[in-house]
């Protein structure tokens, strides 16, 4: 007996192909979608599927129905999950290769295998079937055992290429995320590095930050014979201040005292930071000892500007700097402690001098590079002229 060209056999010889196992099992629980415009055809197909294990065969009549099935277009039928497409070729409106194209058409559908199903008398339209995508075929009357083992085989590779994908997207989401955590642990670093440069008072450079960048621009200066400048500056009187307004009001102080500086610092390239308690240092790359006495006493303007109270100051009411500087251009046998203890000797012969001032110590040139004229030679112990 037949329905429809499908051979109809005992059901006992169906349940004999099934074979449970774990994969199996897995293979036997996804879902295979039919589409056939005859209603015996469908049923038959389910009934082979599901007598050799298959637990989850959907149904449809026709191309529009599929659609609505697998949530193409639009469809108001809720989607299903289909693992697997048995397409009728011949079909009346849209027939079976022109659905099956446009199944893979859908970015969301195009990894879904579809096999047509075709009478002996259609097989020369499967090179048009398998132009639209079509992975395989089975041929009427249907032979299950067949058909068994056809569609547990596209299966298996549907399952095998779902797990790789599911590796795949596994490996990319870890990749992200180790890509992010990475960004995160940079970004820290950087923060940390950036924050290791900063006097925690103050938030201006710190001591350490400060010599770094000395040691960077006195092997640029040598290289590029060019004059280098420090200016050391003291805070007149701190410690007075500290007896009659209290630490915090101390550190509020060096706080303003701090970023007045660096307000004054206007070239990039200069460089302010906190050389320890109430002592500043300023480096200036490229700047003569002139330039730099005109620098250092804007910045000791500056501070008078701010007007900040000082009970107990004997020069002034209000507090004061006092700046040394010195200058050399590298070379020779001359140091970045050279240039340092110039220009802390020049501080100190201000502060004796009555403080509230700056003093320049000699610049010195490296051999073989004399001083031009104009760059300021001036006379150890020398002050620039008091603005008080």
């Amino acid at each position: 007996m037949t329905l429809s060209g499908f051979p109809l056999t005992h059901r006992g010889s169906w349940q004999l192909l099934a074979n449970p196992g774990s994969k199996s099992d897995d293979i036997a629980a996804m879902g295979i979608l039919v589409v056939d415009d005859l209603p015996g055809n469908r049923v038959l197909l389910q009934h082979i599927l599901e007598a050799t294990g298959f637990q989850n065969v959907l149904l449809a009549e026709s191309a529009d129905q599929a659609f609505g099935v697998l949530g193409m277009n639009g469809a108001k039928t809720e989607p299903g999950v289909v693992d697997l497409v048995l397409m009728d070729v011949m079909m009346p409106g849209m027939d079976g290769i022109e659905a099956c194209r446009r199944i893979k058409a859908s970015p969301d559908l195009c990894d879904t295998p579809i096999m047509m199903v075709t009478a002996l008398s259609e097989v020369e339209s499967l090179e048009d079937a398998f132009a639209a995508g079509a992975v395989d075929y089975i041929t009427k009357p249907i032979n299950q055992v067949e058909l068994h083992a056809r569609v547990r085989s596209v299966l298996a590779l549907k399952q095998a290429m779902d797990e790789r994908r599911h590796r795949e997207r596994e490996l990319e989401r870890r990749e992200k995320e180790l890509l992010e955590v990475t960004r995160l642990l940079e970004e820290t670093n950087e923060r940390l590095r950036h924050l290791s440069t900063l006097d925690g008072l103050t938030g201006i450079s710190n001591r350490r930050r400060v010599m770094e960048y000395m040691e960077q621009e006195w092997r640029r200066s040598a290289r590029d014979r060019t004059w280098l400048s420090v200016l050391m500056i003291d805070v007149d009187f701190f410690k007075n201040y500290n007896d009659s307004c209290g630490h915090q009001a101390g550190d509020d102080c060096l706080w303003m005292v701090a970023n007045c500086l660096k307000r004054n610092l206007n070239r990039p390239a200069d460089m302010v930071g906190r050389y320890g308690g109430e002592e500043f240092i300023a480096v200036l790359p490229e700047t003569p000892l002139d330039g730099a006495v005109n620098v250092a006493d804007m910045a000791r303007e500056s501070i008078v500007s701010l007007n900040i109270p000082h009970p107990d100051s004997a020069v002034d009411p209000r507090v004061t700097i006092t700046i040394g500087v010195a200058s050399c251009m590298p070379g020779g046998d001359s140091t970045i402690s050279d240039l340092i203890t110039g220009a802390d000797r020049a501080l100190y012969e201000g502060k004796a001098a009555g403080r509230n001032r700056v003093a320049a110590g000699q610049a010195t040139a490296a051999p073989g590079k004399p001083s031009e004229e104009g760059e300021a030679m001036v006379p150890d112990a020398q002050a620039a002229p008091d603005h008080d």
